[in-house]
């Protein structure tokens, strides 16, 4: 599935839309180049989501765990700065990704042995006009 994101006005329309097609699945990797809106993304599926305070990015603290009333426990990684799974590890990432709640994951293939088989693959592509191509593998 693909969705279009021309402007970040777009953003609320792309999260609820990313949020019908995924169903209840709960773990989602999102592969896209440095500045190609992850982050942004996410925290506006966070908001779809009922979480009305984000922290930002978690690039220092890799994880920012949120609640939400619909969806419960939400963690949201960014694991752009870990050198290696071991690393990962460290911070209880398996723990994390097996506890059946909703995560949202950066940076997936600096993991990609630890993820679930069931792990969402989402890539965001950056277009020459400055808009956004999210596809969902499904």
């Amino acid at each position: 599935m693909e969705i279009q994101i021309e402007s970040l006005q777009d953003i609320p329309g792309a999260a609820k839309s990313f949020l019908d097609a995924v169903g209840h699945r709960k773990i989602f990797a999102f592969d896209a180049e440095m500045g190609s809106g992850k982050t942004t993304l996410i925290l506006g599926i966070l908001s779809a989501m009922g979480i009305e305070h984000t922290e930002g990015s978690p690039t220092y603290s890799l994880v920012n765990v949120y609640e939400s009333e619909m969806f419960g426990k939400i963690y949201h990684f960014d694991l752009y700065r870990i050198e290696n799974e071991e690393e990962a590890f460290d911070i209880g990432i398996e723990e994390m990704l097996y506890s059946s709640e909703v995560c949202f994951i950066e940076w997936p293939e600096k993991i990609k042995n630890l993820l679930p088989d069931n792990t969402i693959w989402s890539y965001i592509r950056k277009n020459t006009d400055n808009s956004r191509t999210l596809t969902i593998d499904i």
